[in-house]
């Protein structure tokens, strides 16, 4: 599998954001999406949590504040800014909630797929 995605600059400030509720506070996303690529600048307001259980996998890295990603089996993992994660698809499912609000830069697309 290759991509074929020329050298660019992303000036995130041009990038419209998407209001996703949560079932408890918002997310914004700023999303830009390449054949088999997905990337995004994703902010979570004060009180977050997610509406869904996740089973996609993410590359995902914490830009400013905190937030917990909590797997469906009851682990929790804090990451906060300069740390990150990463999972491939349907290995773990799991939300996310951030009491104070958080700023990420997720990566994900075809390239978490388990092998076959």
């Amino acid at each position: 599998m290759g991509m074929n995605i020329p050298f660019q600059t992303i000036d995130w400030s041009s990038v419209p954001k998407t209001v996703y509720p949560g079932e408890e506070g918002t997310a914004w996303w700023q999303t830009l999406q390449f054949p088999g690529l997905r990337i995004r600048i994703v902010e979570y307001s004060p009180g977050y949590l997610a509406d869904h259980w996740c089973k996609k996998g993410h590359i995902v890295h914490c830009l400013q504040g905190s937030f917990v990603s909590e797997l469906q089996n009851g682990e929790k993992f804090e990451l906060s800014e300069g740390m990150s994660h990463v999972v491939s698809d349907d290995l773990s499912v799991h939300r996310s909630a951030s009491a104070g609000g958080v700023k990420l830069l997720i990566v994900d697309g075809d390239f978490l797929q388990p092998s076959l």
